[in-house]
């Protein structure tokens, strides 16, 4: 089945298979939360984003092939509920950015922009996007094959930059989402949010300038 990246509350996972990276897509929790299950094809590792939620459904998703690390994308409570019972039943690795490490529930690993996670043989790169929370990140997937794969957190959603509290804090999401993602990312990289549908940022990219004149 190809893949959309449709997902409902209480529904089954929408599975990408990439040639060295499998990506699992599930919804969790009342909020409909996006948490993604990402396995290396070579070595079955396996890395959890953001334990949000369901920590019985999360686990069933990992089943019996282990999870190497968790990354949180920012330390928003909807985004971590699951994570110390995720943590403690693998023994998985907790990481989040250093700055958002004092909101997680639990102790973790501190993050820095330009960070690299394993994934097996896989790596993900940590980009450090400010504005939604301090220390709020996304994971960038460069597939050998071709299509970039970035993992946004509640920073990047179709429509727009997720929610800030002040104009500084949107012209800081707005001058980094620019600069890391738009400016030298194509228009094929596929976006994976914390809440929703999937997008391109070749579908987002034409309304950069409404969002800045929108303000929010």
């Amino acid at each position: 089945m190809t893949y959309t990246g449709d997902v409902t509350p209480g529904g089954p996972p929408a599975v990408r298979e990439l040639d060295r990276l499998t990506i699992a897509k599930l919804s969790v929790g009342p909020m409909d939360n996006n948490a993604y299950l990402l396995r290396c094809r070579t070595t079955g590792e396996q890395v959890l984003v953001d334990a949000a939620n369901e920590a019985p459904r999360l686990l069933e998703l990992i089943g019996d092939a282990g999870l190497a690390t968790v990354v949180t994308t920012h330390q928003h409570m909807d985004h971590w509920l699951a994570l110390e019972e995720v943590v403690a039943e693998t023994g998985a690795r907790p990481l989040a950015h250093a700055e958002d490490a004092p909101g997680m529930p639990i102790k973790v690993d501190p993050l820095a922009d330009g960070d690299r996670v394993s994934v097996g043989d896989c790596t993900v790169e940590v980009i450090h996007l400010r504005g939604h929370t301090p220390g709020s990140i996304a994971l960038l997937y460069q597939d050998p094959a071709g299509t970039s794969h970035l993992f946004t957190g509640d920073s990047l959603f179709p429509g727009g930059p997720g929610r800030t509290t002040s104009p500084t804090d949107f012209a800081q999401i707005m001058d980094d989402l620019e600069a890391k993602v738009f400016g030298p990312l194509p228009d094929e990289t596929w976006i994976y949010p914390g809440h929703g549908n999937d997008s391109t940022l070749g579908a987002e990219r034409p309304h950069l300038g409404e969002w800045r004149t929108r303000g929010w």
